[in-house]
């Protein structure tokens, strides 16, 4: 006869071999188990898949929506610039009306004296002045003896003078700035060095 002990472990084995599947492994098996045993980990799992893909939904549309703001940003941004490139002038051309208006009057009356002529270009030349300054357009008009400045002056020539060397002796012609920008240097003959 048989002993009852030594059929019993070799029944069991052939009992758990037959359970698991020939494809899965004894160690799948044991991590089966453990899984099975320990608090379901496969459900603790899935939740906290589905918790990491709504947050990654969440911060997809965070990103889409700071995108979209900031390409309205740029496109607002580049309106702006657009208008105030078309309309920068528009307020210098406003200055310039009644300097147009007063020289078209003047051009209007049709027996002008020498006086009426000179007192009208005067008062021009003043609403003229007074439209550059309002929109920053400032004279360069250096005083002899002034040393010369590259960046606001133009040498036209070089003359021997009685004053310090390298200095302005003429203006030939004003300069002009706009907001401390040189639109034109004053043209201006200076003192050779000695």
């Amino acid at each position: 006869m048989s002993d009852p002990q030594s059929n019993t472990p070799s029944s069991a084995s052939s009992t758990a071999s037959q359970a698991v599947s020939p494809s899965v492994s004894a160690e799948e098996h044991e991590t089966a188990a453990a899984v099975q045993a320990s608090s379901d980990p496969l459900a603790d799992a899935q939740a906290e898949l589905l918790n990491l893909k709504a947050q990654n939904a969440d911060l997809a549309d965070q990103y889409l929506r700071a995108q979209a703001d900031v390409q309205n940003a740029r496109r607002r941004a580049d309106d702006e610039i657009t208008k105030a490139r078309k309309f920068a002038v528009e307020s210098f051309a406003d200055s310039l009306l009644p300097v147009l208006d007063s020289l078209e009057a003047g051009l209007a009356i049709p027996n002008v004296t020498i006086e009426q002529s000179r007192e009208g270009s005067e008062d021009t030349l003043r609403q003229l002045k007074s439209a550059l300054e309002r929109n920053k357009v400032a004279e360069i008009n250096p005083v002899a003896g002034t040393k010369f400045d590259p960046h606001h002056h133009q040498a036209i020539s070089v003359v021997p003078a009685e004053q310090e060397a390298n200095t302005v002796v003429t203006v030939l012609q004003k300069g002009y700035l706009i907001a401390d920008r040189v639109l034109r240097p004053a043209l201006v003959t200076v003192t050779a060095p000695k």
